[in-house]
C-alpha cells in the first residue's frame, strides 16, 4: 500500500525544518569578544585595558577600555550581533581638556 502525502502538510514539514536549522544557527553577523578587540585596537590605535561582555536586556554587548595614543582612557562599546563600527560610550574618565593632571594613572 502506497503512502500520499498532501502537498501542504509536505509544505508545513519542510517550512519547519527549515525554521528550526536558522533558529540554531547564530546571526551571520554575530562577532566574537576577540574579534571586537582587535576592531577597536585598529580603529583607536590604542592599548586595550580590559574587555567584557554584558547582557543587556535580550541584547549582548562589549564593553571594551581602550588607553588612547593621547593617554586617554576610552570606554568603547559594542553590540555582538551587530557589524557596526564600533562607538565610544558617552562618557570617558578622562575627557580631553585643558588641565595636564586630570589623567587617569596605571
Amino acid at each position: 500500500m502506497a503512502l500520499k502525502f498532501h502537498p501542504a502538510v509536505l509544505l508545513c514539514t519542510g517550512l519547519l525544518l527549515a525554521a528550526t536549522a536558522a533558529a540554531q544557527q547564530p546571526p551571520a553577523t554575530a562577532q566574537t569578544l576577540d574579534q571586537a578587540v582587535i576592531q577597536v585596537q585598529q580603529k583607536t590605535s590604542g592599548k586595550v585595558l580590559s574587555a567584557e561582555q554584558r547582557h543587556v536586556g535580550r541584547r549582548l554587548e562589549y564593553r571594551i577600555k581602550v588607553l588612547t595614543p593621547e593617554g586617554h582612557v576610552q570606554v568603547v562599546t559594542i553590540e555582538a550581533a551587530s557589524a557596526r563600527h564600533p562607538s565610544a560610550a558617552s562618557s570617558t574618565k578622562n575627557p580631553a581638556g585643558s588641565g595636564g593632571g586630570n589623567k587617569e594613572k596605571h
